[in-house]
């Protein structure tokens, strides 16, 4: 049986079986957007898809240096840090390459912890699109960056001075994807064997820098995908002696590494693109229009979550294809929102706000939740932003908080993240983004000493 064939309960047996393998690979992601997981024995694995199994509810509780927060009230030393009820996905079954036919499940958390789960925080909003009528499509797009550098090379080097796999500015370049052939290559099989298959593979503008476009999937799907993909990037990095990142911003010298998100929708009774009506200008239904308002008002609202670390907000500046307020055009890449006109399959909006960082579950929630509440309430957008958005003035409401502190002031005080998210998660996740800037506070900058030390 081919893994993306499996669909339930009884076929995730069968292929267990099938290949005789005495242990399985399950994991989940947390706030973060990182993996967490183990191997699990057959036996286990058996029993665990049928009733779940639990997972110690610390992974909701650390940051991504394992650091305990100490400021959420659903974990904490207060709890002792129990184990949390987790299912297991049967139909995300994929064969990893690396491993000689093992296999991965990935998972979730569910009862309690459901409420401040990423991937349940997610499809949530994609079950309110079917409330609605709609089915939510999404495609995802990241710029990663490669260096000839090792997990030991890059802490002995204290993270400077280092080495990208190719020198220059080059992008769309054929020089380099031809001689590193063979290096695509793999990313290419890598993304087919594990399902999130890439519809585009280029350089972008810096030294070893890429960019990957995976192909357009339902909403969950889409997620999934997308954080499979930056897992299994750096997994394969790492195999041939090389490092990946998907920092917002790694150098000041190069623009930042985003993580574009496209989204459609259709309507559930087979009637085509919700999005589409060739007798409206640039084909624009009225829901499209409504959509793109909802996410125009809601993004100065949302956007720790699409701009979720400290190092997000040094990508957000003028002139380096990241938008600084909440814009919108038509096929205009300076706007933070870009609507794509097209056919009633093409029909999208590029959601260009978000980063590579970015934990793409609650990317994709904030992009697809603000366009819904857009919908909901049939809210009209601003006017169309023609030529540089940067170089024009916009309302004072449009503009982007400017570090993640104030990003999660305004999320916390945003009544439709709450309509749209629950209160508990609003609160658990605004909590982590708390701690991380009070985390990055503890630290003196080099700029900091550089600037200061003998003078002042």
């Amino acid at each position: 049986m081919n893994p993306r064939e499996v669909k339930t309960i009884q076929d995730a047996k069968n292929i267990v079986k099938e290949r005789q393998l005495t242990h399985v690979k399950v994991g989940l992601f947390d706030n973060d957007g990182v993996m967490r997981g183990k191997y699990m024995s057959r036996e286990k694995f058996l029993s665990s898809v049928d009733h779940g199994f639990a997972f110690c509810d610390v992974v909701l509780g650390w940051d991504v240096k394992d650091q305990l927060y100490d400021n959420v009230t659903y974990t904490g030393w207060h709890t002792g840090y129990p184990d949390a009820p987790v299912r297991i996905l049967p139909d995300s079954c994929r064969e990893i390459p690396f491993e000689d036919g093992m296999l991965l499940f990935l998972a979730e958390f569910s009862e309690q912890a459901e409420a401040v789960c990423p991937r349940a925080a997610l499809r949530r909003v994609i079950e309110k699109a079917s409330d609605m009528g709609l089915d939510a499509y999404a495609a995802l797009e990241y710029e990663f960056f490669l260096f000839d550098e090792t997990p030991d090379s890059i802490r002995e080097k204290n993270f400077t001075d280092l080495k990208p796999i190719t020198p220059g500015w080059f992008g769309y370049s054929m020089i380099r994807n031809s001689v590193h052939a063979d290096l695509y290559a793999e990313i290419m099989e890598l993304s087919e064997t594990m399902d999130f298959p890439i519809e585009g593979l280029h350089t972008e503008t810096g030294p070893g820098v890429l960019e990957a476009a995976i192909n357009v999937d339902n909403a969950l799907n889409a997620a999934d995908k997308g954080a499979l993909f930056k897992t299994f990037i750096k997994v394969l990095a790492q195999h041939n002696g090389l490092m990946a990142t998907f920092m917002a911003k790694w150098s000041n010298e190069y623009p930042g590494q985003s993580g574009h998100i496209h989204v459609s929708l259709r309507h559930k009774d087979g009637s085509g693109s919700a999005f589409h009506d060739a007798s409206k200008k640039h084909n624009m239904s009225d829901l499209q229009r409504y959509f793109i308002a909802g996410q125009q008002l809601l993004m100065p609202q949302l956007l720790c979550m699409t701009s979720p670390t400290i190092n997000s907000y040094s990508r957000l500046i003028p002139g380096f294809w990241a938008p600084t307020d909440a814009t919108w055009g038509v096929e205009n890449r300076t706007t933070a929102l870009r609507v794509i006109p097209g056919s009633d399959k093409s029909q999208r909006v590029e959601y260009r706000l978000g980063s590579a960082d970015a934990n793409p579950y609650l990317a994709l929630a904030a992009a697809l939740g603000a366009g819904l509440y857009g919908i909901e309430h049939k809210l009209e957008p601003g006017p169309q932003i023609k030529g540089n958005a940067y170089e024009q003035k916009h309302p004072e409401h449009l503009a982007l908080p400017r570090t993640l502190w104030d990003a999660t002031q305004a999320y916390k005080a945003s009544d439709p993240a709450r309509a749209l998210f629950g209160d508990t998660f609003v609160e658990h996740f605004a909590a982590s983004r708390e701690w991380e800037e009070r985390e990055f506070r503890k630290h003196i900058t080099d700029w900091e000493k550089e600037r200061y030390f003998e003078i002042i």
